[in-house]
């Protein structure tokens, strides 16, 4: 999910910077130009942490700036399909609950939550259960696996990534600790 990489880009340096264009300055023009750019190759840039190598600046006509071709280490964030994610609880609604995941939020459906039945509870902002006495709602802990994913760079909010946490070992960690403690009680009733 986070990774560190390699990566070059490009970098206009403006006329009033060009009398010290150091490691530094291109570090800063950097991350104001890729820190929280969504790109479907290596997903969003969280951090430009280190400047390797500047190239020679190049001059465009009618562009008062220089342009520097650099390269350098950046942190990302790049969720993949059926990967398994641990998040919080941002949001509930009537068809669902946001989970953040890093800088973006996936969608866990209220269908992929539980097989039991859940009620939008829109006062308490959580959904809950007429079965049992689960609730799901806002900063709960949540583990869950990702199965759809669509990247949008122009506008990296417009992201979707829809989760499931209908599978063993997925769900709210409250919920997985309570079956954790249950599978314990009857191994230990077996003995």
């Amino acid at each position: 999910m986070y990774k560190r990489v390699r990566l070059k880009d490009t970098v206009e340096v403006p006329p009033e910077e060009l009398g010290d264009v150091s490691p530094d300055l291109v570090k800063r023009l950097l991350q104001d130009k890729l820190e929280g750019r969504m790109d479907e190759e290596v997903g969003s840039v969280v951090s430009v942490t280190e400047v390797h190598d500047i190239g020679e600046g190049t001059v465009l006509p009618n562009r008062p700036g220089v342009y520097y071709e650099a390269e350098f280490d950046a942190v990302t964030f790049d969720p993949q399909m059926q990967e398994v994610v641990d998040g919080t609880v941002v949001e509930v609604v009537e068809f669902g609950a946001f989970v953040g995941i890093g800088p973006v939020d996936g969608l866990l459906h209220v269908s992929q939550i539980s097989d039991e039945y859940l009620a939008f509870d829109g006062e308490n902002q959580r959904l809950s259960s007429n079965e049992s006495d689960r609730a799901l709602g806002v900063d709960d802990a949540v583990r869950a696996r990702i199965v759809t994913k669509s990247i949008d760079e122009r506008n990296p909010r417009d992201s979707k990534i829809g989760l499931t946490a209908k599978q063993p070992g997925l769900g709210k960690h409250g919920w997985l600790e309570e079956e954790h403690e249950k599978r314990e009680a009857t191994t230990a009733e077996g003995e």
